[in-house]
């Protein structure tokens, strides 16, 4: 993407990196707690602890795949420059209200992914 689309991009590429490299460390902590918790035989119910990182992992991943940022989009900021951080003002409110349901669907999409790992994971048999 080449620069800013209500509800479709708001971030660049160094913003996209940031975010993938997020992602990617939620799931290795997703996955090395779920190997403690499964190599400790902690109590099965524990493993639903996963939900967060999992969430974490799955917010980081789909913002970076999807080019947008759901607290930009719910701030109603956006960021294509090479400094990561370094935000302007999106402006028009129906752009603002359009980068709002984008933001909701992200978080909502990663609500859903962090409860099916977290029962995927609390229903191995070990």
């Amino acid at each position: 993407m080449d620069g800013y689309q209500p509800g479709v991009c708001n971030i660049g590429s160094a913003e996209i990196a940031r975010r993938m490299r997020a992602g990617w460390a939620g799931v290795g902590t997703t996955a090395i707690l779920g190997l403690l918790l499964v190599l400790s035989h902690a109590p099965v119910v524990w493993r639903l602890s996963l939900s967060v990182p999992a969430f974490f992992a799955a917010t980081g991943l789909l913002q970076g795949f999807m080019h947008f940022c759901a607290a930009f989009g719910m701030r109603g900021v956006f960021n294509f420059g090479p400094q990561v951080g370094k935000i302007e003002e999106v402006g028009q409110a129906e752009y603002h209200r359009k980068d709002r349901q984008k933001a909701l669907q992200i978080l909502a999409y990663s609500v859903l992914t962090a409860i099916v790992v977290a029962t995927a994971i609390f229903l191995l048999p070990f």
